[in-house]
């Protein structure tokens, strides 16, 4: 089957060389002329723009749009008059869903079909498959089956479901169409509002061991420090990378994510080459916003969300207000450390 890919980033390219591993033919472009030759050079079908990458398909077109959130309605304007009834543009990028229900209708004006791909799997996408939550018609989404089948995990990534008999279904073998235009956004937008309470749990949990060696330090005996109540409960000196290697081997919070913090503690254990400024891609605001909009208590996705604004320095001023307040009413001077 032939998909044509525009933005050749981690993503986009690695999608493209897990479709042609299975001899999908693949026209591909991108702003980097370098990254249309790497492509190529491997066996793609190289295009120097859309108009390119347009005449080099055949339709029905599928034409997969991988590229920032705010440039994607600018290449879909620069598809439409080029593209042919019956043609299909997939975004599968992190795509606010309610974008996705206004593209659809506006695309089917011109008699062209929609598809959200809501995609998970990072840079480890290329040897494990990515994860794929699909919105769009029924009939256009099965018909881009091989596709997904393609780009999604293999069957046997992991056992199977216990009690799950019959025949295989999409979800088992990585990739779900999830409902109408929007959907897969709407699951990719909760996916990720979840994974970022479970980084939040994750971090939270190593800063308390990292800080378990308390009771040995020197406290200023002061009224602006707060005392330990029993400095020997605190005496623990813990090796932050075993105990991570350690959870990744039965422990019940073993997931990809220790995993993936395992790998990063053993290259640094100190974690030296980070500074602690996380940023957000917009899921996880969305998540919160669905929530209250359906009145859905969500106490950890917000805290996890609020907590990635607090990394970037964005309690600054919240927080000399604070400080400030104290000097006030009790005459406290801040602690320079």
């Amino acid at each position: 089957m032939q998909l044509a890919m525009v933005g050749l980033g981690r993503m986009g390219a690695n999608i493209v060389r897990r479709l042609m591993t299975q001899g999908h033919d693949c026209v591909v472009t991108d702003n980097n002329p370098d990254a249309i030759a790497e492509l190529e050079a491997e066996g793609a079908t190289g295009a120097e723009d859309l108009a390119v990458l347009v005449a080099k398909t055949s339709g029905p077109r599928h034409i997969w749009i991988m590229v920032p959130v705010a440039v994607v309605d600018q290449i879909i304007d620069q598809l439409v008059p080029l593209l042919s009834p019956g043609d299909v543009i997939i975004d599968g990028g992190n795509s606010h869903y309610r974008h996705d229900i206004d593209r659809a209708d506006r695309l089917a004006e011109h008699h062209l079909h929609y598809v959200d791909v809501g995609t998970s799997g990072g840079v480890y996408g290329l040897e494990r498959g990515f994860c794929l939550m699909v919105g769009g018609k029924a009939a256009i989404v099965e018909n881009m089956s091989p596709l997904f089948d393609t780009i999604s995990p293999p069957i046997d990534s992991v056992p199977r479901t216990a009690n799950r008999t019959g025949d295989i279904v999409p979800a088992e073998h990585g990739w779900l169409h999830c409902g109408p235009a929007g959907a897969g956004h709407f699951v990719k937008m909760v996916h990720n509002g979840i994974e970022y309470g479970m980084m939040a749990a994750i971090a939270e949990g190593l800063g308390i061991l990292e800080a378990a060696d308390a009771g040995t330090e020197e406290r200023q005996a002061d009224a602006e420090t707060a005392p330990l109540d029993d400095p020997r409960a605190y005496q623990y000196d813990f090796d932050i990378e075993a105990i991570t290697e350690l959870w990744r081997r039965g422990s019940v919070i073993n997931s990809w994510l220790i995993d993936l913090t395992a790998n990063a503690l053993a290259d640094d254990p100190q974690l030296s080459n980070f500074a602690g400024r996380v940023s957000d891609s917009g899921m996880g605001r969305w998540t919160v916003n669905a929530a209250v909009d359906t009145g859905v208590p969500a106490h950890v996705i917000t805290a996890s969300l609020l907590e990635r604004f607090a990394s970037r320095d964005n309690f600054d001023f919240a927080g000399k207000a604070l400080s400030a307040m104290r000097m006030q009413f009790g005459g406290h001077h801040e602690k320079k450390s």
